[in-house]
C-alpha cells in the first residue's frame, strides 16, 4: 500500500481556494459533491472510511483512498458486473479487472493513475476481509517523469512571480525550489521554516512522517520572508501553526493549494502541461541533468530508494522528439 506524507500531530487539512494578499471575506468555494451511492454500497463505503480513520495514514492519504473507492463503488452501481463483488472473491476479481479496463478504455486514465486506483481498491477489499483482487498492474512507461523544460520553465516562473498574493507566490515556489510534494507543502508549520540573515532551511515531513531538511534557494527564502511578514495580519496567525493559512484562519488544504497552482499554470499557458507534482519533477530533473549526485537529490526529494530518483535519468518525450529530428528528409 502506498501512502502520502503523514501529517504532524495537530495539523488538519482545511481546504480553500486561492485568495489575494489580504484575506478576503465571503463563503469558500466548494468542490463537486461526491457521487451518491445506493444504501448497500454507501454502507460499505462508510465502513471503509471508518476503518481508514483508525490507521496511521495521513489525512490526505485517507481522503484520497476514500475518494477512489467511492468512485469504484459508483462504477459497480452502474457497471455490468457478474455476481456480488463485495462478498464473492471470483466476482471481486472480475469486477476489478473490468474496472481496470474501464479506466483505460473509457475514462482514458494513465497507467500510473489506474495503478493508484487499483491500490485503493485493494486496500478497500483487504480491510473488508476479502483480500486484494487478482488483477495485474499496468506497465509504466520507461520515460522520465514529466517536467517543465526550456521556455515553459521561464513562463511558469514569470507567472508565479506575477501573482498579487504574497502567500500564493511562496506556496507556488516551494515545489519548484525545494522539490516538495503538495501534501508536504500544506503540512508546513511556521516553525518548519528557519531564516537567517542570508540563508534558510525548510523542514518537510514525507512518507511515513520522515522529516527532511532542505536548504532554501534565495528566491524561496525571499518569498518566505515576505509571506511571514504579511501572514501576521491574517486571521488565525496567532492561533494556527500552519505556514499557509486559508481565508478562515485555518490551514490551507491540498484542494485549495491545487486551485492556486492551477490558476498560475493557466496564466502561464501551461494548463495542459503541469501541476504541483510536475514542478517537483522539474526540480528533480533539473538537478539530475545538471550533474547533481543522485544520493543528494534523493535526500532532497525524500526518496527511500535510489531507484525512485534514477527515473529522472531516463529519456523524456522531448528527448525522443529531438532524436527524430536528426533523421534526414528528401523533398
Amino acid at each position: 500500500m502506498t501512502s502520502e506524507n503523514a501529517a504532524k500531530p495537530g495539523r488538519r487539512g482545511a481546504e480553500a481556494a486561492s485568495e489575494n494578499t489580504q484575506p478576503p471575506v465571503g463563503p469558500p468555494r466548494r468542490g463537486r459533491a461526491p457521487v451518491v451511492l445506493p444504501p448497500g454500497l454507501a454502507a460499505a463505503h462508510a465502513a471503509y472510511t471508518a476503518a481508514l480513520a483508525r490507521t496511521p495514514l495521513s489525512a490526505e492519504t485517507r481522503r484520497t483512498y476514500a475518494s477512489k473507492v467511492r468512485t469504484y463503488l459508483a462504477w459497480l452501481d452502474t457497471g455490468e458486473v457478474d455476481g456480488d463483488p463485495l462478498i464473492d472473491p471470483a466476482a471481486r476479481d472480475w469486477a476489478v479487472r473490468d474496472y481496470r479496463t474501464h479506466l483505460a478504455a473509457v475514462a482514458k486514465r494513465s497507467n500510473a493513475t489506474i495503478n493508484n486506483a487499483l491500490a485503493a481498491v485493494d486496500d478497500f477489499y483487504t480491510r473488508a476481509g476479502l483480500g486484494a483482487a487478482k488483477a495485474e498492474r499496468l506497465d509504466l512507461p520507461s520515460v522520465a517523469p514529466r517536467a517543465l523544460t526550456g521556455k515553459a520553465v521561464l513562463r511558469w516562473l514569470r507567472a508565479a512571480n506575477a501573482v498579487d498574493s504574497v502567500r500564493d507566490r511562496a506556496l507556488a515556489l516551494t515545489p519548484f525550489y525545494a522539490g516538495a510534494r503538495i501534501a508536504e507543502v500544506v503540512a508546513l508549520d511556521v516553525d518548519d521554516v528557519r531564516l537567517s540573515a542570508r540563508k534558510g532551511t525548510v523542514r518537510f515531513y514525507g512518507k511515513g512522517g520522515k522529516p527532511r531538511e532542505v536548504q532554501q534557494h534565495p528566491q524561496l527564502r525571499e518569498a518566505y520572508a515576505a509571506w511571514l511578514t504579511v501572514r501576521a495580519g491574517w486571521p488565525g496567525a496567532d492561533t494556527t501553526p500552519a505556514l499557509f493559512l486559508n481565508r478562515r484562519g485555518g490551514r490551507l488544504g491540498v484542494r485549495g493549494a491545487s486551485a492556486i497552482f492551477a490558476a498560475i499554470l493557466d496564466a502561464a499557458g501551461l494548463d495542459d502541461d503541469g501541476s504541483a507534482h510536475v514542478l517537483r519533477h522539474t526540480f528533480a530533473t533539473t538537478l539530475v541533468r545538471g550533474g547533481t549526485d543522485l544520493v543528494v537529490v534523493a535526500e532532497m526529494l525524500g526518496h527511500a530508494r535510489l531507484d525512485q530518483t534514477r527515473r529522472y535519468t531516463l529519456p523524456t518525450a522531448a528527448d525522443r522528439y529531438k532524436a527524430l529530428a536528426l533523421l534526414p528528409v528528401d523533398r
